[in-house]
Protein backbone atom coordinates (compact mmCIF):
# COMPACT_ATOMS: atom_id res chain seq x y z
CA UNK A 1 0.00 0.00 0.00
CA UNK A 2 0.94 3.73 -0.79
CA UNK A 3 1.70 6.12 2.15
CA UNK A 4 -1.94 7.85 1.50
CA UNK A 5 -3.38 3.97 1.91
CA UNK A 6 -1.43 3.53 5.23
CA UNK A 7 -2.85 6.48 6.61
CA UNK A 8 -6.05 5.42 5.70
CA UNK A 9 -5.99 2.01 7.08
CA UNK A 10 -4.12 3.50 10.33
CA UNK A 11 -5.80 6.77 11.16
CA UNK A 12 -2.27 7.94 11.30
CA UNK A 13 -2.39 11.97 8.89
CA UNK A 14 0.75 11.44 6.19
CA UNK A 15 2.74 13.66 7.88
CA UNK A 16 2.63 12.06 11.32
CA UNK A 17 3.97 9.31 9.41
CA UNK A 18 6.74 10.81 8.12
CA UNK A 19 7.67 12.19 11.41
CA UNK A 20 8.16 8.26 12.83
CA UNK A 21 9.75 7.34 9.88
CA UNK A 22 12.09 10.15 10.59
CA UNK A 23 12.75 9.51 13.93
CA UNK A 24 12.96 5.85 13.22
CA UNK A 25 10.08 4.68 14.86
CA UNK A 26 8.41 3.03 11.74
CA UNK A 27 10.80 1.04 9.57
CA UNK A 28 11.10 2.40 5.97
CA UNK A 29 8.68 1.09 3.23
CA UNK A 30 9.72 -0.66 0.51
CA UNK A 31 11.33 1.79 -2.12
CA UNK A 32 9.62 1.43 -5.67
CA UNK A 33 10.95 4.75 -6.97
CA UNK A 34 12.65 7.58 -6.11
CA UNK A 35 10.25 9.31 -4.03
CA UNK A 36 7.77 6.43 -3.23
CA UNK A 37 7.69 2.93 -1.15
CA UNK A 38 5.32 0.55 -0.69
CA UNK A 39 3.71 -0.43 3.28
CA UNK A 40 2.46 -3.70 4.11
CA UNK A 41 0.46 -4.64 7.46
CA UNK A 42 3.40 -4.77 9.60
CA UNK A 43 3.40 -0.67 9.10
CA UNK A 44 -0.30 -0.64 10.21
CA UNK A 45 0.70 -2.87 13.14
CA UNK A 46 3.51 -1.07 13.93
CA UNK A 47 1.31 2.20 14.18
CA UNK A 48 -1.54 1.07 16.05
CA UNK A 49 1.48 -0.27 18.96
CA UNK A 50 2.96 3.56 18.76
CA UNK A 51 -0.30 5.21 19.07
CA UNK A 52 -1.11 2.83 21.89
CA UNK A 53 1.74 3.59 23.81
CA UNK A 54 1.43 7.57 22.93
CA UNK A 55 -2.07 8.52 23.53
CA UNK A 56 -2.66 5.33 26.22
CA UNK A 57 0.44 5.17 27.39
CA UNK A 58 1.27 9.15 27.56
CA UNK A 59 5.18 7.79 26.76
CA UNK A 60 7.17 10.73 25.09
CA UNK A 61 8.82 9.67 21.71
CA UNK A 62 12.39 8.80 23.00
CA UNK A 63 10.95 6.26 25.47
CA UNK A 64 9.02 5.26 22.77
CA UNK A 65 11.88 4.63 20.40
CA UNK A 66 13.14 2.81 23.21
CA UNK A 67 10.16 0.32 23.38
CA UNK A 68 10.54 -0.17 19.59
CA UNK A 69 14.01 -0.83 19.58
CA UNK A 70 13.17 -3.53 22.35
CA UNK A 71 10.61 -5.33 20.10
CA UNK A 72 12.76 -5.03 16.78
CA UNK A 73 15.71 -7.04 18.87
CA UNK A 74 15.48 -10.75 18.12
CA UNK A 75 17.56 -11.54 21.16
CA UNK A 76 15.49 -10.06 23.39
CA UNK A 77 12.55 -12.55 24.76
CA UNK A 78 9.04 -11.95 24.99
CA UNK A 79 9.49 -10.75 29.00
CA UNK A 80 12.50 -8.88 28.33
CA UNK A 81 10.27 -6.84 25.32
CA UNK A 82 7.28 -6.78 27.61
CA UNK A 83 9.15 -5.57 30.62
CA UNK A 84 10.64 -2.27 28.52
CA UNK A 85 7.41 -1.02 27.78
CA UNK A 86 5.90 -1.71 31.46
CA UNK A 87 9.11 -0.26 32.90
CA UNK A 88 8.56 2.90 30.02
CA UNK A 89 4.93 2.99 31.83
CA UNK A 90 6.30 3.20 35.12
CA UNK A 91 5.99 6.82 36.43
CA UNK A 92 9.00 8.57 38.37
CA UNK A 93 9.63 8.34 41.69
CA UNK A 94 11.74 10.85 43.52
CA UNK A 95 12.60 9.77 47.14
CA UNK A 96 10.47 12.31 49.44
CA UNK A 97 12.15 11.38 52.56
CA UNK A 98 15.30 11.88 54.35
CA UNK A 99 18.25 9.12 53.28
CA UNK A 100 17.31 6.69 56.38
CA UNK A 101 12.98 6.82 55.78
CA UNK A 102 13.83 5.99 52.00
CA UNK A 103 15.76 3.13 53.08
CA UNK A 104 13.63 1.43 55.43
CA UNK A 105 10.66 1.83 53.43
CA UNK A 106 12.83 0.52 49.93
CA UNK A 107 13.65 -2.45 52.29
CA UNK A 108 10.24 -3.30 53.41
CA UNK A 109 9.24 -2.87 49.94
CA UNK A 110 12.22 -5.74 48.98
CA UNK A 111 11.16 -7.95 52.02
CA UNK A 112 7.68 -8.20 50.89
CA UNK A 113 8.54 -8.68 47.55
CA UNK A 114 10.83 -11.40 48.38
CA UNK A 115 8.57 -13.01 51.46
CA UNK A 116 5.97 -13.16 48.04
CA UNK A 117 8.44 -15.07 46.18
CA UNK A 118 8.04 -12.72 42.84
CA UNK A 119 10.36 -12.97 40.32
CA UNK A 120 11.09 -9.15 40.07
CA UNK A 121 13.98 -7.51 38.60
CA UNK A 122 16.34 -4.87 41.27
CA UNK A 123 16.07 -2.17 39.28
CA UNK A 124 12.40 -2.29 38.54
CA UNK A 125 10.37 0.87 39.01
CA UNK A 126 8.06 -0.70 40.36
CA UNK A 127 9.91 -1.02 43.57
CA UNK A 128 10.16 2.28 44.24
CA UNK A 129 6.47 2.98 43.69
CA UNK A 130 6.08 0.32 46.12
CA UNK A 131 8.36 2.02 48.75
CA UNK A 132 6.66 5.16 48.15
CA UNK A 133 3.01 3.84 48.90
CA UNK A 134 4.63 2.31 52.64
CA UNK A 135 6.60 5.36 52.97
CA UNK A 136 3.05 7.56 52.99
CA UNK A 137 1.29 5.21 54.59
CA UNK A 138 3.87 4.80 57.54
CA UNK A 139 3.85 8.50 57.73
CA UNK A 140 -0.03 8.53 57.91
CA UNK A 141 0.14 6.23 61.19
CA UNK A 142 -1.29 3.45 58.78
CA UNK A 143 0.12 -0.40 58.87
CA UNK A 144 2.55 0.01 56.28
CA UNK A 145 4.33 -3.93 56.68
CA UNK A 146 4.29 -6.70 53.95
CA UNK A 147 0.95 -8.47 56.48
CA UNK A 148 -1.06 -5.11 55.72
CA UNK A 149 -0.11 -5.03 52.16
CA UNK A 150 -0.48 -8.71 51.54
CA UNK A 151 -4.23 -8.63 50.49
CA UNK A 152 -3.56 -5.87 47.48
CA UNK A 153 -1.21 -8.50 46.50
CA UNK A 154 -2.89 -11.74 46.41
CA UNK A 155 -5.88 -9.77 44.29
CA UNK A 156 -2.78 -8.46 41.91
CA UNK A 157 -1.66 -11.67 41.40
CA UNK A 158 -5.20 -13.35 40.75
CA UNK A 159 -6.11 -10.85 38.43
CA UNK A 160 -3.30 -10.63 36.45
CA UNK A 161 -3.10 -14.71 36.41
CA UNK A 162 -6.42 -15.13 35.56
CA UNK A 163 -7.62 -12.30 33.46
CA UNK A 164 -4.89 -10.30 32.38
CA UNK A 165 -2.02 -12.60 31.10
CA UNK A 166 -4.08 -14.31 28.84
CA UNK A 167 -4.95 -11.66 26.88
CA UNK A 168 -1.44 -11.53 25.68
CA UNK A 169 -1.40 -13.06 22.18
CA UNK A 170 1.72 -15.37 21.64
CA UNK A 171 1.56 -16.46 18.35
CA UNK A 172 1.56 -13.61 16.45
CA UNK A 173 3.93 -10.32 15.93
CA UNK A 174 5.44 -9.08 19.21
CA UNK A 175 3.93 -5.69 18.50
CA UNK A 176 0.14 -6.93 19.19
CA UNK A 177 1.95 -8.69 22.79
CA UNK A 178 3.54 -5.14 23.90
CA UNK A 179 0.19 -3.19 22.44
CA UNK A 180 -1.89 -5.80 24.64
CA UNK A 181 -0.01 -5.21 27.20
CA UNK A 182 0.04 -1.48 27.33
CA UNK A 183 -3.74 -1.21 27.44
CA UNK A 184 -4.04 -3.90 30.14
CA UNK A 185 -1.86 -2.15 32.43
CA UNK A 186 -3.40 1.11 31.63
CA UNK A 187 -6.91 0.67 31.23
CA UNK A 188 -7.47 -2.39 33.60
CA UNK A 189 -5.59 -0.44 36.08
CA UNK A 190 -7.94 2.22 35.82
CA UNK A 191 -11.04 -0.05 35.70
CA UNK A 192 -9.33 -1.64 38.86
CA UNK A 193 -9.29 1.73 40.57
CA UNK A 194 -12.94 2.71 39.53
CA UNK A 195 -14.38 -0.17 40.65
CA UNK A 196 -12.91 0.10 44.35
CA UNK A 197 -14.31 3.83 44.65
CA UNK A 198 -17.54 2.44 43.57
CA UNK A 199 -17.35 -0.77 46.16
CA UNK A 200 -16.36 1.93 48.95
CA UNK A 201 -19.72 3.86 47.89
CA UNK A 202 -21.47 1.07 48.16
CA UNK A 203 -20.00 -0.22 51.66
CA UNK A 204 -20.20 3.10 52.81
CA UNK A 205 -23.73 3.44 51.58
CA UNK A 206 -25.01 -0.25 53.71
CA UNK A 207 -22.38 0.09 56.78
CA UNK A 208 -22.95 4.17 57.70
CA UNK A 209 -25.70 5.14 55.39
CA UNK A 210 -29.14 6.06 56.75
Amino acid sequence: MRISELSAASGVPIPTIKYYLREGLLPAGEQTSATRARYGEEHVRRLRLIRALLEVGRLSIAAIGKVMAAVDNEDLDLHRVLGTAQYALAPAVEPQASGEEWARARTEADTMITDLGWRIDPGAPARDELAQAILTLARLGMPADGEALRPYADAALRLVTEHEIGNIPLDGPREAAVEAMVLGTVVHGRVLDVMRRLAHESVSARVFGA
